[in-house]
């Protein structure tokens, strides 16, 4: 606001900016280079100007008689320079100037001459210097009316700023203030004034002298209490009292009628102030981070809000008036303990910012709930029309390294009979029998292991072969009960990080606050002392790394709360100062970041389970151990979700007969089969939208190419990914030469071989050749896909649809499709980029068309690059080589590299793995130009660092750091460039 009006005043004015001659102001500055002291350099006639700004550019002086030399001068910025005392020029234009900014410098005194001189002046910005005072002389500027000295080392204020009668707004925020200085209570026009994160403890009672005080920032202030007398202030429309120590609210403080905003987040509030419900003019309230646990029903009297703020409480329940706040627009409920929304919550349609995770939802279901009010509506509204279905289902994953048992721990917990032991629990004939022990690929089995509760686990068994990384993320979600089988009869402590840990940082990456549960085979191999020494040590080893991360992470934190303890300017002076030049706020971010991952941590159930498939009981006691788990309320409080009962039918009939045979449907039979379950049209898409979300099919309603389609046979899905992952040649040429002679896999075959084309009639040796350059580039022509995938694909149809999935999954593109064009007859070749195994990107012309060998530069200008400590997410890099596909041209690939063009800009993709425990993976994204271009360079990477940004956002618990390297640095060849934080980046295109 201030901004805007000093922009308003001087629309009129004759303006003129300068920059010193040997100094950096722009981008082209080096910060790593201390310049000699910068001459400015003045025009000949200046008159007649009425603002100059002199900022950004490191002045330590200006010239003798600059004064006299502008008798126009009204306006002076001297912000972000050197200076360690005013100017004794500014003193010769004291007659007629009426704003002076000299924020951002190294002021540590003032000189009471030359603020004598400043007598006409209106409007004066000291904020981040190093004063230790304000001299007396300061209250004889009689005109003053805007007054900035925040972020110094004031312990006190002078008496005579007492005498500042015309003063409006005064920020003395970020001082050393023990005591509200009583000097403003003299104020009587003060209308805006900041005295935030001082230690003030306390207010004084006559505070309510400052009637005309309309904007009040008291935010980190150590306040336990507010006197009566802050009542009285009638005027007030802004207050922030955030950061403080309240308990409570005074009675009066209902009398604030003309509240607009009101902030009183990270207090010590256990009930919701009563003195608020009758502030009818409220339009913001801010109630973050107390300690609430219900929400009263009068709350619809604050009719005009349009933001309410009351996450990280523990709120358990919403009252039903809270739908009558019909102009909300802004609503934040996550990380408190509500379970169920009130009815009608769908006439909240106003919100816009909305957010309810960590929440214990069942009625609606988080994946419900996450997609916004609209959705909310449509399932209260279904609700409503059918009756309620209670749907105790739990996802639960097998993981851990090829060899562990994951297999036949499966069988053995999932079946009747397995060779060699016995299992427990019903088989659901909804999904399709399960393969004998031991077979490969991810797979999925539906488990009824209480049928007298009705608790159903979805058990996927997670290939643990390091070809299947890039697609396991994809089955890792919240809300599942997670199982990490360990090997007992080969383990050593040695490879705890490989068999253990890795798993933990993963799962802890993707899905934040995970339920894991460590599950020992092959007990009976090992001795009673071996085992028990075993087991220890993995539990022993789970502590220490668990301890370890949350030791970084603190560590981390401590560092952020240390760059915000100091001045911008100190962490702007040096670039190798902590978060260099990033700002406050960009740094809360982080900390609270930070503090997520503190608070998110992985629960770990102990001790570690043996288990010997040969044992009954021992299978016994696990199955009773996951049960007891599953139907722990607080550890999973939304087990037991509330659907509408038309969409549980409409998700049994999706896998009844004759539909569960096919791979996909059409959005017209999914919407017969919702008549048949009693949704009409207009409300088949929310109940698809929830199937999808929780897991039990796939509906892409963002993609014009798939959203027409709804993929419902996740079985067959998963058998398709496990041909494209198994890396296994002889399997692959076996299937290619099936596919050729035209013959099924079996008669377990669903589907009927298809008629084999001509295309299709391919020698044995052309397709060994195929195989090879699968392996190898990845690379794989539509047809030869096709032969792969029969019996699965029927249709040509079926064979662009699973395509254009498996672009949409990040898996693969099409490497000669001209873009928004057919191929007019030519053959489609696809790059599946998990499986490029050469080290350096290498010419495909053969194919594209175009000549790249030898292609290759090197980024001198421009490299971003992100920074992994902890856990890189498997499968990222092969995934973001597709993703940035539409971007780039004439691109060539490597197992770690991209080269591509961005129009006519070249642009560099790296992955570094970390060569040692103590160094993280890197993942850079480079590009050049000359100095004077360096915005195309800008323009060229900035849509591929959007395109990774989305794709880390499917990481929650990562943790990671963004920087900009060096320009000089590289240009050196340093192998350790000088890295600039990345928030930086966003500061200067701002």
């Amino acid at each position: 606001d201030a901004a805007l009006r000093a922009r308003k005043l001087r629309s009129n004015l004759r303006q003129l900016t300068l920059s010193a001659a040997g100094g950096c102001p722009g981008a082209g500055a080096d910060p790593l280079e201390s310049p000699d002291t910068p001459q400015l350099v003045l025009p000949a006639t200046i008159g007649d100007i009425e603002v100059l700004n002199l900022g950004n550019n490191g002045l330590e002086e200006v010239p003798d008689g600059l004064g006299s030399a502008l008798g126009s001068l009204r306006v002076l910025v001297l912000r972000r320079n050197r200076f360690g005392r005013l100017p004794s020029a500014v003193a010769e234009l004291g007659h007629h100037l009426t704003e002076l900014d000299v924020s951002h410098n190294r002021l540590t005194a003032l000189g009471a001459e030359v603020v004598s001189a400043l007598r006409e002046l209106r409007k004066l910005n000291l904020s981040h210097n190093q004063l230790p005072a304000l001299p007396a002389q300061l209250g004889a500027l009689a005109h003053l009316e805007e007054l900035d000295v925040s972020f110094n080392r004031l312990a006190h204020l002078p008496d005579s700023l007492s005498c500042l009668y015309r003063l409006r707004t005064l920020d003395v925020d970020h001082n050393q203030l023990t005591a509200f200085p009583r000097q403003l209570l003299q104020l009587a026009v003060l209308e805006e004034l900041d005295v935030s994160s001082n230690r003030l403890r306390s207010l004084p009672e006559d505070i309510s002298a400052l009637r005309a005080l309309k904007i009040l920032w008291l935010s980190g202030a150590e306040l336990g209490t507010l006197p009566s007398g802050f009542c009285e202030l009638a005027s007030l429309e802004s207050l922030m009292l955030d950061n403080n120590g309240l308990q409570a609210l005074p009675a009066q403080f209902s009398s604030l009628q003309r509240l607009k905003m009101l902030n009183l987040s990270s207090n010590l509030f256990e009930e919701f102030p009563a003195a608020l419900l009758p502030l009818a003019g409220l339009e913001e309230l801010y109630l973050s981070r107390n300690q609430l646990t219900s929400v009263p029903s009068l709350i619809s009297g604050l009719g005009r809000l349009l933001t309410l703020w009351l996450d990280n409480n523990r709120i358990r329940y919403l009252p039903d008036s809270i739908v009558e706040l019909t102009g909300l627009e802004e609503l934040v409920l996550q990380g408190n303990q509500i379970a169920v929304l009130p009815d009608n919550f769908g006439q909240l349609s106003h919100v816009g910012l909305w957010k309810i995770k960590d929440n214990p939802l069942i009625q609606p279901p988080y994946e419900v709930c996450m997609k916004g009010i609209p959705y909310i509506a449509a399932y209260q509204k279904e609700l409503a029309h059918s009756q309620p279905a209670v749907q105790p289902r739990l996802k639960l994953l097998l993981m851990g390294h090829k060899g562990a048992g994951k297999t036949l721990l499966r069988h053995c917990l999932t079946e009747e009979r397995v060779e060699g032991s016995q299992g427990g629990g019903d088989k659901d004939q909804s999904y399709p029998p399960s393969p004998a022990p031991g077979s490969k690929g991810i797979e999925v089995t539906s488990w009824t292991a209480d049928a007298s509760r009705g608790l159903r686990f979805i058990v996927y068994d997670l290939a643990g072969d390091e070809s299947y990384e890039v697609i396991q993320p994809f089955f890792l979600s919240p809300g599942a009960l997670y199982v990490l089988v360990v090997n007992l009869a080969t383990y050593e402590p040695r490879r705890f990080p490989t068999a253990v840990g890795s798993f933990l940082h993963r799962v802890g990456a993707r899905v934040p606050h995970a339920v894991v549960c460590i599950v020992g085979t092959h007990a009976d191999l090992c001795g009673e002392r071996e085992l028990e020494e075993k087991c220890l040590d993995i539990h022993r080893q789970i502590a220490l790394q668990e301890k370890h991360d949350a030791e970084g992470l603190s560590r981390l934190a401590q560092v952020v709360d240390e760059a915000l303890a100091r001045d911008f300017e100190l962490r702007s002076a040096s670039p190798h100062a902590a978060y260099y030049g990033v700002s406050d706020k960009n740094l809360r971010r982080r900390k609270a970041h930070f503090q997520y991952l503190l608070n998110h941590r992985l629960q770990i159930l102990s001790p570690v389970l043996p288990v010997s498939c040969r044992d009954p009981r021992q299978l016994q006691r696990l199955r009773d151990k996951l049960l007891s788990v599953a139907e722990h309320r607080e550890i999973f409080p939304n087990l037991h979700r509330v659907l509408p009962r038309s969409w549980q039918v409409l998700e049994e009939l999706h896998f009844q007969p004759p539909q569960a045979q096919r791979l996909w449907l059409s959005w017209w039979d999914s919407a017969r089969l919702g008549l048949q379950a009693g949704l009409t049209e207009d409300r088949l898409q929310s109940a698809l939208s929830y199937l999808h979300e929780s897991g039990k099919l796939l509906y892409f309603e963002d993609s014009p190419a798939l959203k027409e389609h709804v993929f419902h046979n996740l079985t067959r899905l998963i058998d398709i990914l496990n041909v494209f992952f198994q890396r296994d040649a002889s399997l692959l040429l076996h299937k290619l030469l099936l596919g050729t002679s035209g013959e099924g896999e079996g008669e377990s075959s669903p589907v009927m071989a298809l008629p084999t084309p001509s295309q299709d009639l391919l020698p044995a040796t052309q397709l060994h050749h195929y195989v090879e350059g699968f392996l190898l580039h990845g690379l794989l022509p539509a047809h030869v896909i096709r032969l792969l995938l029969k019996p699965h694909v029927q249709a040509q149809q079926d064979l662009q649809l699973l395509l254009e999935l498996l672009e949409k999954m990040g898996l693969c593109y099409c490497l000669n499709k001209p873009k928004g064009k057919p191929l007019n007859g030519s053959t489609a070749w696809y790059k599946f980029p998990c499986y490029v195994q050469n080290e350096v990107p290498h010419a495909e012309a053969w194919i594209n068309g175009t000549n790249l060998s030898g292609q290759s530069f090197v980024a001198e200008q421009l490299q971003i690059e992100y920074c992994f400590p902890f856990t890189f997410p498997p499968g990222l890099f092969a995934r973001y080589s597709v993703q940035i596909n539409s971007h780039v041209v004439h691109r060539s690939d490597g197992k770690f590299q991209i080269f591509a063009y961005r129009g006519k800009v070249p642009v560099v993709v790296s992955y570094r793995p970390a060569k040692g425990v103590l160094q993280p993976d890197t993942l850079s994204i480079a590009s050049h130009a000359s100095l004077p271009n360096i915005w195309t360079a800008w323009q060229a990477i900035t849509p591929l660092v959007e395109e990774l940004n989305v794709l880390l956002q499917e990481w929650p618990g990562l943790h990671y750091t963004v920087h900009i390297l060096c320009s000089k640095c590289l240009k050196r060849g340093s192998p350790n460039p000088h890295a600039f934080p990345g928030k930086w980046r966003e500061e200067v295109l701002l």
